[in-house]
């Protein structure tokens, strides 16, 4: 071989051995089990798949396992007993936790805009007087979907408590229990609605979280403190690959290939697609900040003050403890880099 074609194939070695590099460093990188909470997950862990679909965990170097769970909840007590890594939990649970117990756990990246809303089929159950006594499909009592309804009741339904409904858990199958007829009223998100309006079903929105509380706020990723300060580095990889996925799916040439992979999600493409503009129509995936505003969660922690949510007597959380900020920061600069 001469010597020209000598440094050809060398350089050629350290090419491929540069694209590489990224699996590599998934490989050997801690192993980050992320919750998605539903089953089937709910749209909110769209993100997840697009970020493994297209490569982007593995870009940064993340080694990343995405494993559905029950609920929000759910995840987040596994996440506490140390048995996964990261929950998408809901940002009231996590603030009670805290507040109530010190719950070992911080937040570092947050789903800002709720869309949660209570829908009936029924046009004779459309308002506050027609609520008390009447079933109403939730994930679990005291998940998600029920503390969204508990929410919502004290913003836009003072007069009537959570506790004069009768919640029936579904998981993340309260659209295609209301499609059957099993129930006439639902907490729902935008893509549930567009499952009942594929389906048929005319719906009439009782209550609607962006109304009753516009400062509310969705979701957050949780982790365990002292398990992020152990592999901080792991963390840091795998929120540059939710940051890449967030900006990938704002861009509509890509509608088809996210709509593809929220397959999980169970719905058809036509509908992944169609509820994929909803949410981004409401800044649902934070893509150019953490999506950890301060005046939001301040609000969430008043909210949980008046809803019982922090028990009489216990400190509500302050954000400086329920935030890290730092972790975001240095995502950030890692997709920059890349």
């Amino acid at each position: 071989m001469s010597h020209k074609k000598k440094i050809q194939a060398a350089l050629l070695a350290a090419l491929l051995l540069a694209l590489a590099a990224p699996s590599t460093q998934a490989q050997d990188a801690k192993k980050i089990v992320v919750a998605a909470p539903g089953i089937p997950p709910i749209y909110a862990s769209v993100i997840l798949y697009v970020a493994e679909k297209e490569g982007f965990f593995k870009k940064y170097g993340a080694n990343v396992e995405i494993r559905p769970f029950d609920t929000g909840t759910a995840a987040s007590r596994a996440v506490l007993t140390g048995d996964i890594e990261v929950a998408l939990a809901p940002t009231s649970l996590v603030i009670n936790q805290i507040s109530n117990a010190n719950a070992n756990v911080v937040t570092f990246y947050g789903f800002p805009s709720p869309d949660w809303v209570l829908a009936s089929t029924d046009p004779t159950k459309t308002s506050c007087k027609d609520l008390a006594g009447q079933p109403v499909g939730v994930d679990a009592i005291g998940a998600a979907r029920s503390i969204a309804l508990r929410i919502m009741l004290s913003g836009g339904c003072p007069d009537v408590k959570i506790e004069d409904m009768q919640q029936v858990p579904l998981s993340s199958n309260t659209a295609p229990a209301m499609v059957a007829g099993r129930l006439s009223l639902g907490v729902l998100h935008l893509d549930d609605l567009a499952v009942l309006a594929v389906q048929g079903k005319k719906t009439n929105l009782v209550l609607e979280m962006k109304k009753t509380n516009p400062t509310s706020h969705y979701l957050i990723a949780v982790a365990r403190q002292d398990k992020l300060a152990e592999s901080r580095d792991s963390y840091v990889r795998f929120l540059a690959g939710m940051i890449e996925a967030a900006r990938f799916m704002q861009d509509p040439k890509n509608a088809d290939r996210v709509a593809d992979a929220a397959a999980p999600t169970g719905h058809s493409k036509e509908i992944n697609k169609a509820a994929l503009k909803q949410f981004l129509d409401i800044g649902f995936w934070a893509a150019n900040d953490d999506g950890l505003e301060k005046k939001k969660l301040d609000a969430m922690i008043a909210v949980s003050v008046k809803t019982g949510g922090i028990q009489p007597g216990k400190e509500p959380v302050k954000y400086e403890r329920l935030v890290d900020q730092s972790v975001w920061k240095d995502a950030d600069a890692l997709t920059k880099k890349k």
